[in-house]
């Protein structure tokens, strides 16, 4: 009986040694938590103001970002764009005139009666979408009067991701250049509108030009690999019914 008790009650010591040692990792980590609380809570306290000072920067910010677009950005892209329509009137005629058209281009450029042209929007209007078209209509109206020098420079400042404007664009830069006896800027101009936006209408056509002025240059490797990938891929385009007689061409020219 002796022995049996006392094996009994070393089996209580031993559990309630367990027990407790299980209380103080708990009080141990209860202590760590508290203590890591108190020092984030003497942190924020410390450092409060500049958290504060940060929170009203963000905040500012925003409502600035929110007030600029609401009453600045959004009624300036509404002002630019009826702005636009005086002179577009212009170009538009321009376009149908069978003469008379440098003076219509010009009133497109200039404006008239108090109303914005062309360089008026591209200068006044510059960080919109209607000032950015402004560009547009203002280099080609100088590429029909044969100004090549600020077509260039206007259709330079004008970006488009749209699928026919933005290769026209850089295709009427490469005209431009071709104008004014550049063809190695031409040749670059025209790569650059094939290339924008793959299409079964600007693609061709630049890929035809870039490769007729490759064979100017007398890059005839060039020019065939242009006039190949328009038999390739736009077989039935204006440009690729006759490419044929020109990959010849650039064949036997080398």
């Amino acid at each position: 009986m002796a022995t049996y008790k006392k094996k009994y009650k070393a089996e209580g010591k031993k559990e309630q040694a367990q027990f407790d040692e299980s209380e103080f990792e708990t009080a141990g980590v209860l202590n760590t938590l508290d203590e890591t609380a108190s020092r984030s809570e003497k942190w924020i306290e410390q450092n409060s103001k500049a958290l504060f000072t940060s929170l009203v920067a963000v905040v500012v910010i925003f409502l600035s970002y929110l007030g600029y677009t609401t009453y600045i950005s959004e009624p300036n892209e509404l002002e630019a764009s009826d702005e636009l329509s005086f002179p577009r009137k212009y170009y538009d005629q321009a376009s149908t005139a069978g003469s008379g058209i440098d003076s219509l281009l010009v009133l497109g450029l200039e404006g008239a009666d108090g109303n914005y042209g062309f360089l008026d929007i591209s200068k006044s209007y510059s960080g919109t979408n209607a000032g950015n078209l402004a560009n547009y209509y203002a280099g080609v109206s100088y590429l029909e009067m044969k100004q090549y020098d600020k077509a260039i420079e206007y259709l330079e400042k004008f970006n488009s991701d749209d699928e026919m404007l933005g290769p026209i664009s850089l295709g009427a830069v490469g005209d431009a250049f071709a104008d004014v006896n550049q063809p190695k800027e031409a040749l670059e101009y025209y790569v650059k509108a094939a290339n924008r936006k793959n299409n079964g209408f600007t693609t061709p056509l630049f890929l035809y030009k870039a490769g007729l002025t490759a064979m100017e240059l007398k890059q005839f490797d060039k020019a065939e690999s242009l006039f190949t990938k328009i038999k390739e891929n736009y077989p039935t385009s204006d440009q690729g019914r006759d490419v044929e007689k020109f990959i010849n061409a650039a064949k036997y020219a080398k």
